[in-house]
């Protein structure tokens, strides 16, 4: 069996994508659901200012980011590749929020070669420093920037916030059980 690299995104990937619904619809008394989360951007969706909205998520992303719940069928898939493949976690997530990182994927369980928190979108540069052979990822313009610059397929996690058209390279699939099942017969063609 090929050992691949395999670079993936943490927020909306790995953890659901509705992870901060409950914190936002508490916080600024909305009622939103995951189907309404139809843009990256939750300035417009919340309807506060730019900078508080900002200020909210600086005093709540630890506790956020610890008490994420998985995505659906993200750890057996997860702990499966994990044996036989390099595991390089990329997000966007400041170095900060590393400890409470670590010790969620250590309560979960899942193994992981190198936990990368860049505190930026831009994960291009960390794809390419750790020569990844595909990327999972869940924010569109991302996907399409690490497909079209490193050249290499990304599976873009399907949420209402990252429906636009995708190049060639980037394959949408809606849970991880397709992921793995496209990742299969990839490594057959490797």
């Amino acid at each position: 069996m090929l050992n691949k690299r395999f670079g993936i995104d943490i927020d909306g990937t790995v953890t659901s994508p509705s992870t901060f619904i409950p914190y936002l619809n508490k916080s600024f008394d909305l009622s939103l659901t995951l189907e309404d989360i139809t843009e990256y951007d939750l300035v417009p969706i919340v309807k506060a200012p730019e900078q508080e909205l900002a200020n909210w998520f600086l005093k709540n992303e630890a506790e956020i980011y610890e008490n994420a719940p998985l995505a659906e069928q993200a750890k057996d898939v997860l702990v499966d590749w994990g044996k036989k493949h390099e595991l390089v976690f990329i997000s966007a997530r400041h170095d900060a929020l590393l400890d409470v990182t670590k010790k969620w994927f250590n309560n979960h369980e899942i193994a992981y070669n190198h936990i990368d928190l860049i505190g930026s979108h831009n994960k291009i540069e960390a794809a390419k420093t750790y020569d990844i052979d595909v990327f999972f990822e869940d924010k569109h313009d991302n996907a399409c920037d690490i497909s079209e610059e490193c050249n290499i397929p990304v599976l873009l996690f399907d949420t209402p916030y990252n429906r636009l058209p995708t190049p060639k390279n980037v394959v949408r699939v809606y849970n991880w059980a397709e992921a793995n099942d496209w990742i299969q017969s990839w490594l057959k063609t490797q």
